[in-house]
């Protein structure tokens, strides 16, 4: 089993699946002002809730800093030419083979499976190209929406964390997914 590599990350173009999976430049400020409208992407991410040139920049700065610190690979999902939304692929400092998803779509780009289509590929590219031997998702039991996206990425549902996290000053469970090598 491999191990997750070690920092600095580099970033790499992922493209498969109609999308494109990059690192995210100072020219994604449009996705990024869609997201900082919706208070759910704000409320669990790093998202600005509100919508500067100077919020944008430094959202993606950070995001060039968490793979330079060895956290993960932080992309945005370009589609049709333009970013749409984020997913990041992060290390599990606890065990070296095993590795948590996240992801979000801007409102404007949602109901086309963009989401499953991103998590699919980065979850292939994690235990192939990283040799990764589990892979996690967590999710807010009521987002329906991003339970869909990770049973329609082939993600299989294990149980609820009872107040696994806290978010937005709140003890919050969370339902976990896995992907394991071969399904």
């Amino acid at each position: 089993m491999a191990e997750f590599p070690e920092p600095p990350l580099e970033v790499p173009r992922l493209r498969g699946r109609g999308l494109v999976l990059r690192p995210w430049s100072e020219g994604d400020g449009g996705v990024l002002r869609a997201a900082s409208a919706d208070p759910a992407i704000v409320r669990i991410t790093r998202v600005p809730a509100e919508f500067t040139d100077r919020a944008a920049r430094d959202f993606v700065a950070h995001q060039a800093r968490l793979a330079e610190l060895g956290v993960g690979f932080p992309f945005a999902i370009e589609e049709r030419g333009g970013a749409a939304g984020a997913i990041g692929l992060w290390r599990d400092r606890a065990d070296g083979g095993r590795a948590s998803l996240g992801y979000w779509v801007a409102p404007p780009h949602r109901g086309r499976g963009l989401a499953a289509r991103a998590l699919s590929l980065a979850a292939s590219w994690g235990l192939a190209e990283l040799g990764l031997a589990r892979l996690e998702l967590h999710v807010e039991p009521g987002n329906t929406a991003s339970l869909r996206t990770a049973e329609r990425a082939g993600f299989a549902f294990e149980g609820v964390l009872r107040g696994y996290m806290e978010i937005a000053g709140e003890r919050r469970d969370l339902a976990v997914f896995s992907l394991l090598p071969g399904g």
